[in-house]
């Protein structure tokens, strides 16, 4: 199973494993799925680190090589069908990064795998939640 990490999910992985569920833990662990992360969740992180709202344990980049070393990341690049998958992805809220991620995951055909209850209920979207 192709599945697209929420931002939340992948920091989670790292720094505060417990959050996650069982379940949620076995598919990331699984060599059956392969794990997916949008360049928007790398966005993401940048602002938290920018605003205090997070702290890595070692340099930006070196966190980030070694996170998808470790997860055997692939990149879900923004491309063109992302770009025209935003014109059908309405989420009812306004989070930029959430629309964008959500589209990535519809594009892409992936399950997304989030704790965002918000997500969870987005129409066409496949999702592996973590509640």
């Amino acid at each position: 199973m192709n599945l697209l990490l929420d931002t939340h999910i992948w920091i989670w992985n790292d720094l505060q494993p417990e959050k996650l569920t069982s379940e949620v833990a076995q598919q990331l662990a699984s060599t059956a799925n392969e794990l997916w992360l949008s360049p928007v969740s790398i966005w993401e992180l940048i602002l938290l680190v920018e605003k205090k709202r997070l702290a890595l344990r070692q340099d930006f980049h070196v966190w980030i090589k070694e996170s998808a070393q470790d997860l055997d990341l692939k990149e879900a690049a923004f491309s063109w069908e992302v770009a025209q998958e935003l014109r059908f992805t309405m989420l009812g809220y306004a989070d930029p990064a959430d629309r964008f991620i959500a589209a990535t995951a519809k594009a892409y055909d992936m399950t997304l795998v989030t704790a965002d209850e918000r997500l969870v209920k987005v129409p066409g979207l496949k999702v592996l939640a973590n509640l």
